[in-house]
């Protein structure tokens, strides 16, 4: 009776080649051309060859990685020959990415509700509450000039990441007996500034809600401390960096588990934010015709975003996000692209400023820091050029405008100085 090794043996034999059953070169076969046994080191133990240094944060995994990446033009950017017609590509682009987003929430009436008014500064602050969806109600502040006699342009202000979760649109509106620990964060990230503020007091009505895990939305577990769970004005520094630490930890958890449940948390996010602008056009303070919106770091992520998805988006202004794909594999994904931001499959199609470009024929300002560490320098340098072509191609070369400031990461005053008089210009 044939026995295993006789079947194997005699399958090789028929490949031209014999195998080892026993001995320092078991399992391997020797084909026709190959040495019969590895290249062994001290001891007899097989040596692995020293891989190549990549100079990736993923080490030997990242040649097949990049690989894969679209190389010349992304397959729907404008600038492709085959796009002459502006609308209709941005009906195809647009398709891709909300259908990419797994998330399409059923229209619902926001069914807003005011409870808190209080005056402040140059404006009235109230703190409203209205959906998105029929299951999310979310917390928002609506700043609304004082002395208004007309409808008066408006801006979505769109706060940040930064790690930072235990508020959210705080971070770009004033409130009463700030934290010392938020404080210390507006002033590395906004200069000490406001700005959600800063633009109410320049004439400008002004929305900024709370993102999906951050502020009122952020992560409770069920047993965590009344200090966590009712964010007293005395807590100390520590707890709040504490909370941020966990909610840091968490995040690739509850992004698979969202994931998991077959949606995006990038379509929560963008979906939000486009309820929010359904609810600012209801306002009767609102000139709907004059609705800009702006943000730093996730916040210029949304900004693009929201500037991308829907044409009510007058000028937008991006800060401190704007990167090439591509660009980014090698070694600046690891601060950059998380749950919060990944739209799965996007990169087949699109590259960031192409997404960027869907915001035509709105204004469009980027401002990024040349020390920012977040961002490949040269793929930020092709996405500017990119842009102002695809602008250029639309014939309104005009209403693009791209930063480079001698900065880090951040959204500093001059910054600032810059993007209210862009949004001054085309509001």
């Amino acid at each position: 009776m044939a026995t295993r090794r006789d079947f194997i043996q005699g399958t090789l034999a028929g490949l031209g080649g014999t195998l080892a059953l026993d001995g320092p070169s078991a399992g391997r076969a020797a084909v026709a051309g190959e040495p019969a046994a590895p290249v062994t080191g001290s001891g007899g133990v097989a040596a692995d060859p020293a891989p190549a240094r990549t100079g990736s944060d993923v080490g030997s995994l990242y040649p097949f990685i990049h690989s894969q990446a679209v190389r010349g033009e992304f397959p729907l950017s404008y600038l492709r020959n085959e796009f002459r017609d502006t609308l209709a590509w941005k009906r195809q682009a647009r398709g891709k990415l909300l259908e990419l987003l797994h998330y399409a929430p059923a229209p619902c009436d926001p069914d807003a509700e005011v409870v808190e008014r209080v005056a402040a500064d140059g404006y009235v602050r109230e703190k409203v509450l209205f959906n998105t969806t029929p299951e999310l109600r979310i917390p928002a502040y609506v700043l609304i000039p004082k002395g208004l006699t007309k409808p008066a342009p408006a801006i979505v202000a769109l706060h940040d990441h930064g790690g930072f979760y235990f508020w959210g649109k705080e971070k770009v509106v004033e409130v009463a007996g700030e934290h010392p620990s938020l404080t210390e964060f507006k002033r590395r990230s906004y200069s000490g500034k406001s700005i959600a503020s800063e633009l109410a007091r320049r004439g400008f009505v002004v929305i900024a809600i709370d993102m999906y895990y951050w502020g009122e939305r952020r992560m409770i577990l069920d047993d965590d401390p009344a200090d966590w769970r009712d964010r007293p004005a005395g807590i100390p520094d520590e707890r709040v960096a504490a909370f941020n630490r966990r909610a840091s930890q968490a995040e690739a958890l509850v992004g698979r588990t969202i994931y998991a449940a077959g949606f995006t948390w990038s379509g929560v996010m963008f979906w939000d934010d486009l309820r929010t602008v359904d609810y600012l056009t209801k306002r009767p303070e609102v000139d709907p015709n004059r609705i800009g919106c702006v943000g730093l770091s996730v916040g210029g992520l949304r900004s693009c975003h929201l500037a991308a998805l829907d044409d009510r988006i007058k000028a937008a202004v991006v800060v401190g996000w704007m990167a090439s794909y591509p660009a980014q594999l090698k070694d600046h994904v690891v601060h950059t692209i998380g749950f919060t931001k990944l739209v799965p499959g996007l990169m087949r199609y699109l590259d960031y400023p192409d997404v960027a470009t869907l915001a035509m024929p709105a204004a469009l300002l980027v401002i990024n820091g040349s020390r920012d560490r977040l961002f490949d320098l040269e793929g930020v340098r092709s996405c500017f050029a990119k842009l102002a072509a695809c602008y250029q191609k639309a014939g309104i070369a005009d209403k693009v405008r791209t930063r480079l400031y001698d900065t880090p990461h951040e959204f500093n005053t001059a910054m600032q100085e810059e993007a209210w008089d862009w949004i001054k210009r085309w509001l």
